[in-house]
């Protein structure tokens, strides 16, 4: 069997375990207690109906046998034919309220699921990459969508139909119906050797599609960046890896099923061979009559039908359970803080001796300290993987230190609520998403009570406003996912408007412009500066001019603070900032800063 790729497990979201998985089915079940006992009921209802039919029959020929009058056969005829439309009208009734039952418990789950997914700490989030979540947000919960409204009604009433079908068959005639057993070792084997092993096999094949999902979604949104470094091999052999992970494991549940299957039909095959000839034999010898015989075979031919469907739809909720431990393992993410309420006193700052590992015993931060004056502009530069947007993560209080503290106030950041702490330092990414809406509804997600006047300036603070008001339908326009085209910087400017809008005293932008062309970034980073005056920017960028004009620079280099100071400053000391001004402006440091 292929050995299965081996991933970083601390990067993983958790899986739920069994115990857990039956936890949370058991809360839902005692919360639904009531359409459920209904819903079963009705189930248990009409099988009991359907169940008049083999043993009417098996009357109906012992009378034939023993020259009963044809008005006797007449009413049993008649009692039959009215079981059999009450059982269709219960048959009906049944399956609306178990469809319905599933769409409400299935509204709940999916409820209790986005809940969770918004709650997750961002650092678990950006750790774990958007794979697997979109995977189990998607592929799980379409799922346990199916689970939920087909397979669990179904199995109750497979099984309810089955035991009644049996108690019935033994009421029937309990010599012959002794001869259904045949069947039962081999159904209780193949089944015991099947769920032995299908919650491991199904969860490797949701696991290993949440990975093929990422990776052609990474391929996808990093197109141009894989085709300016010539890296379509290198993600081709990539997704080839995961579509052969997905394809072994496919062939582990396909190899299951096919094992199973065959072995469940065979054993509900064999009580109808195995009670027709130990009928045969106790007819014989008088033990039983024709009636009893044909009665027991006739529901054994019956119970078929219930068990196929109790099989077919058990290999369905191990597909579903195995989604369900996925969905439910959200919970299981850990807190990354505990907030205390605490209140800043003041606005400053400051990170001492910080550290941080996105995998445990390999920094990426080495003890750094630095306190960022109320007000000012500090640019912070350095080589792609030094460390600076994992800086700005964390003085934005998005990740929690390892060692080390990041305080607001004098109170460490990952003591405040969240809200009070997206009031307090907000994080701008050159990720950015518009929201199915107006573009009012999109910039008021920052500011609920704004007025129209309020949105403008916004806008026309990140040059938006002339764009916007272009639209269609001006505020009113509907954008988004099949909504009017918002461009990459459109969006971009949206969300810098939703943060203008948000008022935070201390900024953090992590190549907040780094879609615009550079004449339309340095204008709007100029525009957006003289809104922002008076408020502490952190602007992590590999755009140079933002360090000119920032009051001080920080140079990262290796996960450690190598140079502060101002521009000037730096490049007069003329080591590694000096350096990059050199290579970024095209002429020596000193030259080019005495022009400037």
């Amino acid at each position: 069997m292929r050995t299965r790729r081996t991933v970083d497990e601390s990067a993983r979201l958790p899986v739920a375990t069994p115990a857990d998985v039956r936890a949370e089915a058991t809360g839902l079940f005692r919360q639904h207690r009531g359409p459920l006992s209904v819903t079963l009921a009705l189930h248990v209802l009409a099988a009991a109906f359907g169940l008049a039919g083999p043993f009417l029959l098996g009357r109906m020929v012992d009378g034939v046998v023993e020259g009963t009058s044809t008005t006797r056969i007449d009413v049993l005829a008649a009692t039959l034919a009215g079981f059999i439309i009450a059982q269709a009208v219960l048959t009906r009734l049944a399956i609306r309220r178990a469809l319905v039952l599933g769409e409400e418990v299935f509204a709940q789950l999916r409820e209790t699921f986005i809940a969770r997914v918004l709650a997750l700490p961002l650092s678990t989030v950006e750790r774990a990459g958007t794979g697997d979540l979109v995977a189990r947000t998607t592929g799980d919960i379409d799922a346990l969508s199916r689970t939920v409204r087909f397979a669990v009604p179904e199995i109750l009433v497979a099984f309810v139909t089955t035991v009644l079908t049996l108690g019935a068959a033994i009421i029937a005639g309990p010599l012959v119906a002794a001869g259904a057993i045949v069947g039962v070792p081999l159904l209780y084997l193949g089944t015991r050797w099947y769920l032995k092993r299908a919650r491991d096999g199904y969860l490797w094949e949701r696991a290993a599609y949440a990975s093929l999902d990422g990776s052609v979604t990474e391929t996808v949104d990093g197109l141009r960046t894989v085709e300016a470094l010539n890296m379509a091999d290198v993600r081709i052999r990539r997704t080839e890896d995961d579509v052969a992970e997905a394809y072994a494991a496919e062939r582990r549940t396909l190899f299951l099923r096919s094992v199973w299957f065959p072995t469940a039909e065979m054993s509900y095959v064999l009580p109808v061979v195995g009670t027709l000839a130990w009928g045969a034999w106790l007819v014989s010898g008088g033990h039983a009559t024709v009636g009893q015989v044909a009665a027991v075979v006739l529901y054994m031919v019956q119970i078929a039908d219930p068990v196929d469907r109790l099989v077919s739809w058990l290999d369905e909720l191990q597909v579903g359970t195995s989604s369900l431990a996925r969905v439910v393992g959200i919970a299981k993410v850990p807190e990354d803080r505990a907030a205390t309420g605490a209140t800043p006193d003041g606005e400053d700052i400051r990170a001492d001796s910080v550290r941080y590992a996105y995998v445990d015993g390999q920094d990426v931060l080495h003890g750094i300290s630095l306190e960022l004056r109320p007000g000012e502009r500090l640019a912070m530069v350095g080589p792609s993987g030094a460390g600076k947007s994992t800086l700005g993560r964390l003085l934005a209080g998005i990740h929690p230190t390892r060692a080390g503290r990041v305080e607001v106030g004098d109170v460490p950041l990952v003591d405040l609520e969240l809200d009070r702490l997206r009031r307090e330092v907000v994080l701008v990414t050159q990720e950015h998403h518009v929201f199915v809406g107006t573009m009012r509804d999109n910039l008021a997600l920052a500011a609920p009570d704004a007025t129209d006047d309020e949105l403008r300036r916004a806008l026309d603070a990140v040059d938006a406003l002339e764009w916007a008001e272009a639209l269609p339908d001006g505020l009113d326009t509907v954008v988004g996912s099949g909504g009017h085209p918002i461009g990459p910087a459109q969006a971009q400017q949206i969300a810098l408007a939703r943060i203008v809008l948000a008022d935070p005293h201390t900024l953090v932008l992590d190549e907040a412009t780094s879609l615009l062309d550079p004449r339309a970034a340095r204008h709007l980073e100029r525009s957006l500066s003289a809104v922002l005056s008076g408020r502490t920017v952190v602007a992590i960028a590999h755009r140079l001019h933002t360090a000119h004009d920032a009051d001080r620079v920080a140079v990262v280099e290796d996960g450690r603070i190598s140079e502060l100071g101002s521009h000037h400053e730096l490049v007069e000391h003329g080591e590694a900032y000096a350096a990059l001004w050199e290579s970024w402006h095209g002429r020596p440091a000193r030259e080019s800063t005495h022009q400037s």
